[in-house]
């Protein structure tokens, strides 16, 4: 029996429900986890400061593999603390339609977003210049862009389907053009991948047109952010995606990947056993899949899937089952699964 140690950050709001669930699809695995558990929940947070984070870190890079569940954001954001002190250069969103949950979009959807998770203008905060102005420094580093860049086609050959480079290069000519020259400059190590570039406002409407001319998409941080959650958006909800997150070394090789839901805390639900867990299972899923346990996590995506199809799905998608009974269906599908091998 395979043995694996996974980090498991715990946050607030349905946190625990959420863990609760993936430690109920675990407990039904061939191969052995162990938890590590830390309390990233607020009042942690307040109470222990830097050195909490420091904690988290350590332990995160020994182990190389974390479990992330939603935190709260009063003032810092923990993703943002733990993208910086963990040098995260690369965030993954992959968004696919799921059958059995009814949108707005009609059409089939499957992209994967690959977004540089350091620079833009989310690294500066700005500042105002007299009463009637406001800047802020516009940042695009060459090694994080080649790390997406890279993931990006390396995922695009295991799927077999394309990378699209998008940003908005005509009119910020020196920076997003930077970045869409390193993504042209990584793509002729790939020549047997099909790649093109798009300016992003034509991508969103090429997205809602055309989705089956999308397969691995690449961006710079903010449109990366905004393209995954509009993405979501058309597959019916934010709480459905998942997101990992990765460090690598000089070679490019993975140090440390961390997997979370995307979705927040949602207090309003939280402790009664509303929270869907799909995103959740998903994240772990591909947890499952980067640590070499990859028939584990096909098997509990399948099995999710599955059962969504089917009609069994929580209320906010809906359904009528819980957290707790979606859960042990979903387990009893996986279970089945993995016993017909």
């Amino acid at each position: 029996m395979s043995q694996h140690t996974i980090v498991e950050l715990h946050g607030d709001g349905i946190s625990p429900e959420l863990s609760e669930s993936v430690h109920t699809i675990a407990d039904a695995l061939p191969s052995e986890l162990t938890f590590k558990a830390i309390d990233l929940s607020q009042g942690n947070r307040e109470a222990r400061g830097d050195a909490l984070y420091d904690e988290a870190v350590q332990v995160m890079t020994r182990h190389g593999v974390a479990m992330k569940y939603p935190t709260t954001t009063t003032g810092t954001s923990p993703n943002k603390i733990l993208r910086e002190r963990c040098q995260f250069s690369v965030i993954h969103r992959p968004v696919c339609s799921i059958p059995g949950i009814e949108t707005n979009f009609t059409q089939p959807l499957d992209i994967d977003v690959v977004r540089v998770a350091t620079g833009g203008t989310y690294d500066d905060a700005g500042q105002r210049l007299g009463p009637d102005t406001a800047v802020s420094i516009r940042v695009i580093s060459r090694n994080p862009c080649r790390h997406a860049s890279r993931f990006a086609f390396k995922l695009a050959m295991q799927r077999k389907t394309n990378v699209v480079s998008t940003s908005k290069w005509t009119i910020q000519k020196v920076t997003d053009g930077f970045f869409e020259e390193i993504c042209g400059n990584v793509s002729e190590d790939y020549p047997g991948v099909e790649y093109r570039r798009e300016l992003f406002d034509a991508l969103l409407a090429g997205i809602i047109m055309n989705p089956e001319r999308y397969g691995v998409i690449v961006c710079p941080n903010e449109y990366g952010d905004f393209l995954s959650d509009t993405a979501c958006g058309l597959i019916g909800s934010i709480g459905l995606g998942d997101s990992s997150s990765y460090a690598f070394n000089d070679e490019g090789r993975v140090t440390l990947a961390m997997f979370d839901p995307s979705g927040g805390t949602a207090p309003d639900i939280a402790g009664r056993d509303l929270a869907n867990p799909t995103a959740a299972l998903l994240a772990f899923s591909n947890l499952l899949r980067h640590i070499g346990e990859e028939d584990s996590g096909e098997a509990l995506r399948g099995a999710l899937f599955g059962a969504i199809a089917d009609g069994q799905k929580t209320h906010d998608i809906g359904g009528e089952l819980g957290t707790r009974a979606f859960t042990a269906v979903v387990r009893e599908r996986l279970s089945s699964a993995l016993s017909a091998g």
